[in-house]
């Protein structure tokens, strides 16, 4: 397992890229509707981790309810692993509560599932993998 990104809730999508473009000395290098969450994002490459800034585009989306309780700001922590299926069997074993007891398609030609934050020290956590050509989504 590898940190593969930090997720930022944001209420102007292009206002924050200007930020984080600056504050990082990168430029973004993609922007992704998914419309399956209600949310556009960017992405920014720094070393070998990215950030990925989150835009609701639908009001009754994860990020909009986020954005609406807590304000803007760090959303979610994300870990790159292997088998997601495999990893989210074992957490689950583990006693960890899932949000997703099977994967989604997510951004950034990725697999996703998240974590309950009761079950992680109040941190929102996404398991990622890679999509394969081959897999069955």
């Amino acid at each position: 397992m590898k940190l593969e990104h930090i997720g930022i809730a944001v209420e102007n999508l292009q206002e924050s890229e200007t930020i984080f473009e600056e504050l990082l000395q990168t430029k973004v290098y993609k922007r992704e509707e998914v419309p399956s969450q209600g949310v556009t994002t960017s992405f920014l490459q720094v070393k070998n981790t990215k950030v990925e800034l989150l835009n609701a585009t639908d009001p009754n989306s994860p990020i909009a309810r986020f954005i609406d309780k807590r304000g803007e700001g760090m959303h979610h922590i994300a870990f790159e692993v292997d088998n997601i299926v495999d990893e989210l069997q074992r957490l689950k074993a583990a006693g960890f509560k899932l949000i997703n007891e099977t994967p989604a398609i997510g951004a950034d030609h990725k697999k996703v599932a998240f974590l309950h934050p009761r079950s992680t020290n109040r941190v929102l956590i996404e398991l990622c993998q890679d999509i394969q050509d081959d897999d069955d989504i």
